[in-house]
C-alpha cells in the first residue's frame, strides 16, 4: 500500500488478504462496508474511509466489525451443533471404518 491510499482502500486490501490466507476466525462477510479501522482495539472512534494513510501518523491499525451490522456468521457457527445433536451421527463414519 502506498501512503497515498485511503483508509477504505486499506480496509478492502486487508480483508482480501485475510480471506486469501484463510485466516481464523472466519469473517462473517467479505464486504468492506461492514468493517472499520481503529487506531487501537480500545479506541471507540473509527477512522474515516476517505482519509489518506499518510495523514494519520500511524502504521498500525485494528480492523473491527461495524457495530450494528448484521453479518451472516450462522452458516459456519451452527453447523457443528446441528451435527452433534443428530442421533445418527455415527452412521456418517461407518463407511470410513469399512
Amino acid at each position: 500500500m502506498s501512503p497515498g491510499n485511503t483508509v477504505g482502500e486499506l480496509t478492502e486490501a486487508a480483508i482480501g488478504i485475510y480471506i486469501k490466507e484463510k485466516r481464523r476466525p472466519l469473517l462473517g462477510s467479505s464486504d468492506p462496508q461492514f468493517y472499520e479501522l481503529h487506531y487501537s482495539q480500545f479506541s471507540l472512534e473509527s477512522l474515516k474511509p476517505e482519509e489518506k494513510l499518510m495523514e494519520l501518523g500511524s502504521r498500525n491499525f485494528f480492523l473491527c466489525p461495524k457495530p450494528g451490522c448484521a453479518m451472516n456468521s450462522s452458516s459456519y457457527s451452527t453447523e457443528p451443533r446441528i451435527l452433534a445433536k443428530s442421533p445418527f451421527i455415527i452412521t456418517k463414519f461407518t463407511n470410513f471404518l469399512l
